[in-house]
Protein backbone atom coordinates (compact mmCIF):
# COMPACT_ATOMS: atom_id res chain seq x y z
CA UNK A 1 0.00 0.00 0.00
CA UNK A 2 1.01 3.35 -1.17
CA UNK A 3 1.53 6.24 1.48
CA UNK A 4 -0.93 9.19 1.28
CA UNK A 5 1.32 12.25 0.58
CA UNK A 6 -0.38 15.64 0.82
CA UNK A 7 0.83 17.06 -2.40
CA UNK A 8 2.41 15.27 -5.57
CA UNK A 9 4.36 17.47 -8.14
CA UNK A 10 3.61 16.65 -12.02
CA UNK A 11 6.06 17.94 -14.03
CA UNK A 12 6.11 18.43 -17.61
CA UNK A 13 9.20 18.10 -19.67
CA UNK A 14 7.84 16.45 -22.96
CA UNK A 15 8.33 19.59 -24.91
CA UNK A 16 10.11 19.24 -28.37
CA UNK A 17 11.67 22.65 -28.23
CA UNK A 18 12.32 24.02 -31.59
CA UNK A 19 12.90 27.02 -31.46
CA UNK A 20 15.83 25.87 -29.71
CA UNK A 21 16.94 24.44 -33.36
CA UNK A 22 19.96 22.35 -33.70
CA UNK A 23 20.09 21.92 -29.88
CA UNK A 24 17.08 19.75 -29.29
CA UNK A 25 17.48 18.34 -32.32
CA UNK A 26 17.94 14.70 -30.69
CA UNK A 27 16.84 15.64 -27.22
CA UNK A 28 14.04 16.61 -24.68
CA UNK A 29 14.29 20.25 -24.20
CA UNK A 30 14.73 20.22 -20.11
CA UNK A 31 17.78 17.86 -21.31
CA UNK A 32 19.55 20.22 -22.67
CA UNK A 33 22.88 21.31 -20.77
CA UNK A 34 23.25 24.98 -18.86
CA UNK A 35 25.40 26.43 -16.71
CA UNK A 36 28.53 24.05 -17.15
CA UNK A 37 27.36 21.69 -15.43
CA UNK A 38 23.78 21.30 -15.39
CA UNK A 39 20.69 20.53 -17.33
CA UNK A 40 17.51 22.72 -17.71
CA UNK A 41 15.28 19.78 -15.43
CA UNK A 42 17.73 20.24 -12.82
CA UNK A 43 16.08 23.45 -11.47
CA UNK A 44 12.84 22.47 -10.85
CA UNK A 45 13.64 18.68 -9.48
CA UNK A 46 16.18 20.94 -7.30
CA UNK A 47 13.55 23.85 -6.70
CA UNK A 48 10.82 20.21 -5.50
CA UNK A 49 13.53 18.97 -3.17
CA UNK A 50 13.95 22.41 -1.25
CA UNK A 51 10.77 22.26 -0.67
CA UNK A 52 10.45 19.13 0.95
CA UNK A 53 8.39 17.73 -1.89
CA UNK A 54 9.16 14.11 -2.54
CA UNK A 55 6.96 12.69 -4.99
CA UNK A 56 7.62 14.03 -8.57
CA UNK A 57 6.08 12.32 -11.74
CA UNK A 58 8.02 13.74 -14.90
CA UNK A 59 5.72 13.22 -17.89
CA UNK A 60 8.33 12.91 -20.99
CA UNK A 61 7.55 12.41 -24.56
CA UNK A 62 9.88 13.84 -27.14
CA UNK A 63 12.96 12.05 -27.87
CA UNK A 64 13.24 11.20 -23.90
CA UNK A 65 16.66 9.11 -24.15
CA UNK A 66 19.12 11.24 -22.83
CA UNK A 67 16.22 13.10 -20.63
CA UNK A 68 15.68 9.64 -18.84
CA UNK A 69 18.97 8.64 -18.78
CA UNK A 70 20.03 11.52 -17.21
CA UNK A 71 17.18 11.24 -14.27
CA UNK A 72 18.19 7.70 -13.50
CA UNK A 73 16.06 6.62 -10.31
CA UNK A 74 16.53 10.14 -9.15
CA UNK A 75 19.28 9.64 -6.94
CA UNK A 76 21.01 12.88 -7.23
CA UNK A 77 17.92 15.05 -6.45
CA UNK A 78 17.44 12.79 -3.29
CA UNK A 79 14.19 11.11 -5.20
CA UNK A 80 15.61 7.37 -5.23
CA UNK A 81 12.86 7.15 -2.50
CA UNK A 82 10.80 3.83 -1.41
CA UNK A 83 7.52 5.94 -0.95
CA UNK A 84 7.23 8.40 -3.76
CA UNK A 85 10.41 9.53 -5.23
CA UNK A 86 10.68 10.09 -8.58
CA UNK A 87 8.83 8.34 -11.58
CA UNK A 88 9.08 9.37 -15.11
CA UNK A 89 5.94 8.79 -16.93
CA UNK A 90 5.77 8.54 -20.52
CA UNK A 91 2.46 8.60 -22.84
CA UNK A 92 -0.05 5.71 -22.50
CA UNK A 93 -3.61 5.58 -22.67
CA UNK A 94 -5.68 1.90 -21.83
CA UNK A 95 -5.29 -0.08 -24.58
CA UNK A 96 -3.37 2.76 -26.42
CA UNK A 97 0.14 2.71 -25.78
CA UNK A 98 2.38 4.77 -27.34
CA UNK A 99 -0.24 7.81 -27.87
CA UNK A 100 1.42 10.98 -27.48
CA UNK A 101 0.17 13.38 -24.70
CA UNK A 102 -2.34 15.75 -27.11
CA UNK A 103 -2.04 18.99 -24.20
CA UNK A 104 -0.62 19.46 -21.17
CA UNK A 105 -4.30 18.70 -19.71
CA UNK A 106 -4.22 15.61 -21.65
CA UNK A 107 -0.57 14.54 -20.22
CA UNK A 108 -2.38 15.11 -16.44
CA UNK A 109 -5.30 13.60 -17.56
CA UNK A 110 -3.14 10.10 -18.30
CA UNK A 111 -1.54 10.32 -15.64
CA UNK A 112 -4.52 10.15 -13.02
CA UNK A 113 -4.21 6.59 -11.83
CA UNK A 114 -0.58 7.53 -10.82
CA UNK A 115 -1.56 10.57 -8.54
CA UNK A 116 -4.51 8.33 -7.49
CA UNK A 117 -2.33 6.06 -5.66
CA UNK A 118 -0.70 9.08 -3.29
CA UNK A 119 -4.24 10.26 -2.69
CA UNK A 120 -2.69 13.58 -2.37
CA UNK A 121 -4.69 16.80 -1.16
CA UNK A 122 -2.65 19.16 -3.78
CA UNK A 123 -0.92 18.49 -7.11
CA UNK A 124 1.70 21.03 -8.14
CA UNK A 125 1.62 21.36 -12.00
CA UNK A 126 5.53 22.53 -13.12
CA UNK A 127 7.12 22.85 -16.38
CA UNK A 128 10.37 21.34 -17.44
CA UNK A 129 11.96 24.37 -19.03
CA UNK A 130 12.64 26.90 -16.76
CA UNK A 131 15.17 28.33 -15.03
CA UNK A 132 14.62 29.90 -11.20
CA UNK A 133 14.79 28.81 -8.34
CA UNK A 134 11.55 28.85 -5.69
CA UNK A 135 10.19 27.71 -2.70
CA UNK A 136 7.10 26.06 -3.37
CA UNK A 137 5.89 25.41 -0.04
CA UNK A 138 5.33 29.44 0.72
CA UNK A 139 3.51 28.95 -2.36
CA UNK A 140 1.33 25.90 -0.79
CA UNK A 141 0.74 27.60 2.39
CA UNK A 142 -0.44 31.03 0.25
CA UNK A 143 -2.89 28.60 -1.38
CA UNK A 144 -4.25 26.98 1.60
CA UNK A 145 -4.34 30.63 3.73
CA UNK A 146 -6.66 31.90 0.97
CA UNK A 147 -8.99 28.35 0.77
CA UNK A 148 -8.12 28.31 -3.03
CA UNK A 149 -8.87 25.92 -5.22
CA UNK A 150 -6.42 26.62 -8.24
CA UNK A 151 -3.49 28.95 -7.42
CA UNK A 152 -1.21 30.43 -10.51
CA UNK A 153 2.27 31.41 -9.47
CA UNK A 154 2.52 35.23 -11.44
CA UNK A 155 5.65 37.51 -12.09
CA UNK A 156 5.02 41.04 -13.64
CA UNK A 157 6.23 41.47 -16.42
CA UNK A 158 6.84 44.65 -19.01
CA UNK A 159 3.11 45.70 -21.48
CA UNK A 160 5.27 44.34 -24.28
CA UNK A 161 6.16 40.83 -23.23
CA UNK A 162 2.71 40.58 -22.28
CA UNK A 163 1.73 39.23 -25.70
CA UNK A 164 3.97 35.86 -24.66
CA UNK A 165 2.50 34.64 -21.60
CA UNK A 166 -1.28 34.14 -19.83
CA UNK A 167 -1.99 37.88 -18.46
CA UNK A 168 -3.71 37.39 -14.86
CA UNK A 169 -6.11 40.51 -13.21
CA UNK A 170 -6.52 40.02 -9.85
CA UNK A 171 -8.89 41.88 -7.07
CA UNK A 172 -7.05 43.79 -4.00
CA UNK A 173 -6.86 39.92 -2.16
CA UNK A 174 -4.91 38.58 -5.42
CA UNK A 175 -8.19 36.30 -6.37
CA UNK A 176 -8.63 35.99 -10.77
CA UNK A 177 -10.80 37.89 -11.85
CA UNK A 178 -10.00 37.28 -15.49
CA UNK A 179 -7.33 35.66 -17.73
CA UNK A 180 -6.41 35.41 -20.88
CA UNK A 181 -3.85 33.37 -22.91
CA UNK A 182 -1.17 35.13 -25.03
CA UNK A 183 -3.66 38.63 -25.50
CA UNK A 184 -2.82 40.80 -28.44
CA UNK A 185 -4.09 43.72 -25.40
CA UNK A 186 -3.29 42.74 -22.10
CA UNK A 187 -5.59 43.55 -19.31
CA UNK A 188 -2.26 43.47 -16.84
CA UNK A 189 1.33 43.27 -16.62
CA UNK A 190 0.91 39.80 -14.35
CA UNK A 191 1.95 36.78 -16.06
CA UNK A 192 1.31 33.36 -15.84
CA UNK A 193 4.77 31.41 -15.35
CA UNK A 194 3.52 28.63 -15.60
CA UNK A 195 3.37 27.30 -12.22
CA UNK A 196 -0.19 25.65 -10.91
CA UNK A 197 -1.52 24.42 -7.58
CA UNK A 198 -4.66 22.80 -7.33
CA UNK A 199 -6.39 21.19 -5.18
CA UNK A 200 -6.62 17.68 -6.55
CA UNK A 201 -10.51 16.47 -6.57
CA UNK A 202 -11.38 20.11 -8.20
CA UNK A 203 -8.49 19.12 -11.05
CA UNK A 204 -9.80 15.61 -11.36
CA UNK A 205 -13.15 16.98 -12.09
CA UNK A 206 -12.36 19.42 -14.92
CA UNK A 207 -9.91 17.11 -16.67
CA UNK A 208 -12.20 14.28 -16.72
CA UNK A 209 -14.99 17.09 -18.04
CA UNK A 210 -12.12 18.92 -20.55
CA UNK A 211 -11.18 15.14 -22.37
CA UNK A 212 -15.16 14.68 -22.42
CA UNK A 213 -14.98 17.96 -24.75
CA UNK A 214 -14.12 16.88 -28.35
CA UNK A 215 -13.71 20.96 -28.82
CA UNK A 216 -10.81 21.41 -26.20
CA UNK A 217 -7.50 21.46 -27.14
CA UNK A 218 -6.88 20.15 -23.86
CA UNK A 219 -4.78 22.70 -22.39
CA UNK A 220 -4.55 24.22 -19.20
CA UNK A 221 -4.26 27.95 -20.28
CA UNK A 222 -6.91 28.00 -22.69
CA UNK A 223 -9.21 25.54 -21.43
CA UNK A 224 -9.17 24.14 -17.89
CA UNK A 225 -8.18 27.99 -16.13
CA UNK A 226 -10.93 29.63 -17.97
CA UNK A 227 -13.44 26.58 -17.09
CA UNK A 228 -12.49 26.99 -13.19
CA UNK A 229 -12.71 31.11 -13.76
CA UNK A 230 -16.47 30.64 -15.63
CA UNK A 231 -17.69 28.48 -12.72
CA UNK A 232 -16.56 30.80 -10.06
CA UNK A 233 -14.20 28.70 -8.22
CA UNK A 234 -11.64 29.91 -6.19
CA UNK A 235 -8.30 31.00 -8.05
CA UNK A 236 -5.56 33.17 -6.75
CA UNK A 237 -2.58 34.64 -7.93
CA UNK A 238 0.80 34.01 -5.79
CA UNK A 239 3.53 36.58 -6.97
CA UNK A 240 6.96 35.61 -6.69
CA UNK A 241 9.53 38.13 -7.13
CA UNK A 242 13.19 36.39 -7.60
CA UNK A 243 15.01 35.40 -11.07
CA UNK A 244 12.51 33.46 -13.35
CA UNK A 245 13.56 32.72 -17.34
CA UNK A 246 11.64 30.93 -19.72
CA UNK A 247 14.65 29.28 -21.75
CA UNK A 248 12.45 27.94 -25.20
CA UNK A 249 14.87 30.12 -27.29
CA UNK A 250 18.07 30.63 -28.37
CA UNK A 251 18.53 33.91 -27.15
CA UNK A 252 16.56 33.15 -23.51
CA UNK A 253 18.85 30.10 -23.05
CA UNK A 254 22.13 32.54 -23.68
CA UNK A 255 20.69 35.38 -21.29
CA UNK A 256 20.13 32.38 -18.48
CA UNK A 257 23.15 31.22 -18.67
CA UNK A 258 25.21 34.51 -19.38
CA UNK A 259 23.31 35.99 -16.20
CA UNK A 260 25.42 33.11 -13.95
CA UNK A 261 28.47 35.54 -14.62
CA UNK A 262 27.58 39.10 -15.34
CA UNK A 263 24.47 39.19 -13.16
CA UNK A 264 25.32 37.29 -10.19
CA UNK A 265 23.11 39.31 -7.51
CA UNK A 266 20.11 38.70 -9.70
CA UNK A 267 20.72 35.30 -9.61
CA UNK A 268 22.95 32.86 -6.95
CA UNK A 269 23.56 29.54 -7.82
CA UNK A 270 25.99 28.95 -5.16
CA UNK A 271 23.65 29.27 -2.43
CA UNK A 272 24.10 26.47 0.16
CA UNK A 273 20.92 26.76 1.88
CA UNK A 274 19.21 26.53 -1.80
CA UNK A 275 21.40 24.01 -3.36
CA UNK A 276 20.78 22.91 -7.38
CA UNK A 277 21.51 19.47 -7.49
CA UNK A 278 22.62 17.59 -10.45
CA UNK A 279 24.16 13.95 -11.95
CA UNK A 280 28.05 14.36 -11.50
CA UNK A 281 30.08 13.14 -14.13
CA UNK A 282 33.16 12.40 -11.75
CA UNK A 283 35.39 13.80 -14.60
CA UNK A 284 39.46 14.97 -13.21
CA UNK A 285 39.83 18.83 -12.28
CA UNK A 286 40.18 21.92 -14.58
CA UNK A 287 43.26 22.26 -15.94
CA UNK A 288 43.93 26.29 -16.95
CA UNK A 289 47.45 26.90 -18.17
CA UNK A 290 50.13 29.12 -17.17
CA UNK A 291 49.74 31.11 -20.59
CA UNK A 292 46.32 31.09 -20.84
CA UNK A 293 43.86 34.45 -19.89
CA UNK A 294 40.74 33.98 -17.88
CA UNK A 295 38.20 36.86 -16.76
CA UNK A 296 34.97 36.62 -15.35
CA UNK A 297 33.90 33.01 -16.29
CA UNK A 298 32.65 29.64 -15.31
CA UNK A 299 34.87 26.57 -16.35
CA UNK A 300 33.71 22.64 -15.05
CA UNK A 301 35.10 19.73 -13.97
CA UNK A 302 37.71 17.64 -16.90
CA UNK A 303 38.08 21.30 -19.26
CA UNK A 304 40.95 22.50 -20.29
CA UNK A 305 42.06 26.14 -21.15
CA UNK A 306 44.95 27.47 -22.65
CA UNK A 307 43.82 30.48 -24.29
CA UNK A 308 41.64 33.70 -24.11
CA UNK A 309 38.20 32.92 -21.99
CA UNK A 310 36.10 35.80 -20.97
CA UNK A 311 32.48 36.06 -19.75
CA UNK A 312 32.11 32.18 -21.17
CA UNK A 313 30.54 29.11 -19.52
CA UNK A 314 32.51 25.86 -20.39
CA UNK A 315 30.82 21.88 -19.97
CA UNK A 316 33.32 19.20 -18.86
CA UNK A 317 35.63 17.93 -21.38
CA UNK A 318 35.82 21.49 -23.25
CA UNK A 319 39.78 22.29 -24.68
CA UNK A 320 40.40 25.68 -25.60
CA UNK A 321 43.84 25.65 -27.40
CA UNK A 322 46.97 28.02 -26.87
CA UNK A 323 45.95 31.32 -28.87
CA UNK A 324 42.42 30.55 -29.09
CA UNK A 325 39.81 33.39 -28.42
CA UNK A 326 36.33 32.88 -26.54
CA UNK A 327 34.45 35.22 -25.90
CA UNK A 328 30.42 35.70 -24.38
CA UNK A 329 29.75 31.82 -25.54
CA UNK A 330 28.54 28.85 -23.64
CA UNK A 331 30.71 25.70 -24.94
CA UNK A 332 28.76 22.43 -24.23
CA UNK A 333 30.46 19.20 -22.98
CA UNK A 334 33.24 17.73 -25.04
CA UNK A 335 33.60 20.45 -27.40
CA UNK A 336 37.18 21.56 -28.60
CA UNK A 337 38.09 25.33 -30.03
CA UNK A 338 41.62 24.39 -31.64
CA UNK A 339 44.92 27.02 -31.95
CA UNK A 340 43.90 30.46 -33.29
CA UNK A 341 40.38 29.90 -33.78
CA UNK A 342 37.59 32.64 -32.04
CA UNK A 343 34.32 32.19 -30.29
CA UNK A 344 32.20 35.41 -29.88
CA UNK A 345 28.69 35.24 -28.54
CA UNK A 346 27.84 32.04 -29.34
CA UNK A 347 26.56 28.22 -28.52
CA UNK A 348 28.83 25.75 -29.24
CA UNK A 349 27.17 22.28 -28.67
CA UNK A 350 28.63 18.70 -27.48
CA UNK A 351 31.73 17.25 -29.49
CA UNK A 352 31.68 20.80 -31.91
CA UNK A 353 34.77 21.24 -33.57
CA UNK A 354 35.95 25.01 -34.60
CA UNK A 355 39.21 23.77 -36.68
CA UNK A 356 42.01 25.91 -36.37
CA UNK A 357 41.87 30.11 -37.40
CA UNK A 358 37.73 29.71 -37.74
CA UNK A 359 35.88 32.78 -36.73
CA UNK A 360 32.55 31.86 -35.09
CA UNK A 361 30.24 34.52 -34.01
CA UNK A 362 29.66 38.32 -33.90
CA UNK A 363 31.92 40.24 -31.92
CA UNK A 364 29.01 43.17 -31.33
CA UNK A 365 25.50 41.62 -30.71
CA UNK A 366 21.65 43.20 -30.48
CA UNK A 367 19.72 41.36 -28.63
CA UNK A 368 16.68 40.72 -30.36
CA UNK A 369 17.98 39.92 -33.61
CA UNK A 370 18.99 36.73 -33.61
CA UNK A 371 22.38 37.28 -33.06
CA UNK A 372 23.59 34.62 -30.99
CA UNK A 373 25.71 32.21 -33.82
CA UNK A 374 24.63 28.50 -32.76
CA UNK A 375 26.99 25.18 -33.85
CA UNK A 376 25.17 22.10 -33.57
CA UNK A 377 26.61 18.79 -32.10
CA UNK A 378 29.97 16.79 -33.62
CA UNK A 379 29.46 19.90 -36.38
CA UNK A 380 33.39 20.31 -37.42
CA UNK A 381 33.83 23.76 -38.71
CA UNK A 382 36.41 24.63 -40.93
CA UNK A 383 35.00 28.48 -42.38
CA UNK A 384 33.87 31.59 -40.46
CA UNK A 385 30.31 31.47 -39.76
CA UNK A 386 28.44 34.58 -38.87
CA UNK A 387 31.47 37.18 -38.48
CA UNK A 388 31.54 40.95 -38.28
Amino acid sequence: MVRKKEIVAMLLAGGQGTRLHALTKDMAKPAVPFGGKYRIIDFPLSNCVNSGISTVGVLTQFMPLELNSYMGNGQPWDLDRMHGGLSILPPYTAGKSGEWYKGTANAIYQNIKYIEQYDPEYVLILSGDHIYKMNYSEMLKFHKEKNADLTIAHIDVTIEEAKRFGILNTNSDLRVQEFVEKPENPISTKASMGIYIFNWNVLKEYLIKDEADETSEKDFGKNIIPSLLHDGKGIYAFPFSGYWKDVGTIESLWEANMDLIKHTDNFNIHDPLWRIYYRHNQLMPQFISSSAKVKNSMISDGATVRGTLFESILSSGVNIEEDAEVVGSIIMQGARVESGAKVYNSIIAEDAVIKSGVTVGHKEIELGKDMITVIPKNEIITEDIATN
